[in-house]
C-alpha cells in the first residue's frame, strides 16, 4: 500500500506519518522544503521521539520526498498510483495544493484507475476535507468530476497530538506527546473497506470536532492569555501557577457543559478527557512559547472559533460562559511584536473604538454579546 501526504513538517512526519507507516505504507511526502525532502530521499527513514519519560524512539521506514516546487508532475504520478493522500499542511495552503491533486485524479481518470480514493486533510479546521474537496473542484472539468463524485471521497477529519517547539541536529528527527487522536468521518468515505488500526472511524464527525476544537484549542490558548497575562513566557512556566490552572479547569467545565447539551456524551467521559488535556499541557517534555500558541489572535477571535463559538451556543442554552468571556477580554491585550496579528489587533484598537474592533474581529451583532466583552476587555487592563 501507498500513500501521498503533503506535509512533511513536525505533524506530518510525527503523527500522520507514524500512523501511515504502522499500517505497513510506503509514504510519498510532498512538501517545499527542500532539506527535509533531500534528507528524505537520501534516507528514506527517520526517526520519533515520544516527548515523555524514557523519551522512546519510533523507527519510521519505507518513506521519499517530492518537491512539489520542483517536480509537481512526480507528485502527479504519485496520486495516479497511491492508495490513498492525506494532508497536514495549514488550512491556509490547501488552496495551493490543489490544483496537484486534481491533476492527479485526472491522470487517475485517463489511465482508467477506478480504484477508489480517499483524500483526508488533517487539518485544524471543521470541515476541511470538504473545503479541500472545494478547492480541487474549481479545477476540474465536468467529465473528471463525474469521475471524481464516483471513485473520490473527500473525509473530514479531526486530529489531536501536541508537536512541541523543537530543534534537532537531524532534520528529520520529531519529538511529539504520546497521547494522539485520529477521527475519520466514515459516512463521506469512497472507500470504507481502506481502514487504518488506531484511528477512530465514526458515522458523525461533528462532536469529536467539537471536542478537540473546544477542548484543546480552547484550552490551550487559555492557559497562553492567562500566562501572558501574568507575565510568563511559557506554557510550562504558566502551568505551574494555580491561577491558570484554575482558569483552564474553569473553562473546561464550561466547554464540559456545552457538549453534554449538544451531544451524546457521558459526562464521566467527558471528565476524564478534560483530566487527561490538563496533565498534557502540564507534561514537562512538551512545554511552548506562549507567543507561539496565542499568536494570530485576531483569528482566535473569529465568529466561528474557539471562545467565541462556544460562548454564544452557551447564552443560547442560557449556560455559564463567565471564564471563557474572562480569557476572551486577556486576547485583545495580547501583544506579540513578532505577531503580524497581534501588532494588527493592537493598531485597530488605538485607531478604532473598541466596540467596533469589537465588532470587526468577533463578527457578533448581538450587542449584549459585545457589550459584555468590551467590559472583559476593560476589567483585564
Amino acid at each position: 500500500m501507498r500513500a501521498v501526504h503533503f506535509g512533511a513538517g513536525n505533524i506530518g512526519r510525527g503523527f500522520i506519518g507514524e500512523t501511515l507507516a504502522a499500517n505497513g505504507f510506503s509514504i510519498d511526502f510532498v512538501d517545499v522544503n527542500e532539506t527535509i525532502i533531500d534528507a528524505l530521499n537520501e534516507r528514506h527513514e527517520y526517526d520519533i521521539e515520544l516527548a515523555a519519560p524514557g523519551q522512546k524512539k519510533i523507527h519510521v521506514e519505507n518513506v521519499d520526498g517530492i518537491n512539489n516546487g520542483k517536480d509537481p508532475k512526480k507528485v502527479v504520478d504519485a496520486i495516479k498510483d497511491t492508495n490513498l493522500v492525506t494532508t497536514a499542511i495549514g488550512p491556509k495552503i490547501l488552496k495551493f495544493i490543489a490544483p496537484l491533486i486534481a491533476d492527479g485524479i485526472k491522470a487517475r481518470k485517463d489511465a482508467s484507475n477506478k480504484e477508489k480514493l480517499d483524500v483526508i486533510a488533517c487539518e485544524n479546521m471543521i470541515g476541511g476535507s470538504q473545503h479541500l474537496k472545494e478547492e480541487v473542484y474549481s479545477h476540474l472539468d465536468e467529465e473528471t468530476k463525474e469521475f471524481a463524485d464516483e471513485y473520490i471521497g473527500f473525509p473530514n477529519a479531526a486530529v489531536d497530538r501536541i508537536v512541541p517547539l523543537q530543534k534537532h541536529d537531524d532534520p528529520l528527527l520529531v519529538s511529539v506527546e504520546e497521547f494522539k487522536e485520529w477521527v475519520v468521518d466514515e459516512s463521506q468515505m469512497k472507500n470504507p473497506s481502506l481502514k487504518l488500526e488506531t484511528v477512530h472511524y465514526a458515522s458523525d464527525l461533528q462532536p469529536y470536532i467539537e471536542r478537540k476544537l473546544f477542548s484543546v484549542n480552547t484550552g490551550h490558548a487559555t492557559v497562553a492569555y492567562t500566562g501572558k497575562a501574568l507575565g510568563y513566557n511559557t506554557i510550562g512556566e504558566a502551568v505551574k501557577d494555580e491561577k491558570v490552572i484554575s482558569q483552564l479547569e474553569k473553562t473546561l467545565a464550561e466547554i464540559r457543559s456545552l457538549l453534554l447539551s449538544k451531544w451524546d456524551f457521558e459526562e464521566q467521559e467527558l471528565v476524564d478527557y478534560h483530566k487527561k488535556i490538563v496533565s498534557r499541557f502540564e507534561n514537562p517534555y512538551i512545554s511552548d512559547d506562549i507567543a507561539r500558541v496565542g499568536r494570530t489572535p485576531i483569528r482566535k477571535l473569529g465568529y466561528d472559533e474557539r471562545f467565541i463559538c462556544p460562548i454564544r451556543e452557551l447564552k443560547e442554552r442560557n449556560l455559564s460562559y463567565t471564564t471563557l468571556m474572562e480569557t476572551v477580554g486577556k486576547i485583545y491585550h495580547f501583544d506579540e511584536p513578532a505577531d503580524e496579528e497581534s501588532q494588527k489587533l493592537q493598531k485597530m484598537l488605538k485607531d478604532e473604538a473598541l466596540t467596533d474592533v469589537i465588532k470587526e474581529t468577533t463578527g457578533l451583532s448581538d450587542e449584549a454579546l459585545v457589550k459584555e466583552i468590551e467590559a472583559s476587555v476593560k476589567n483585564a487592563e
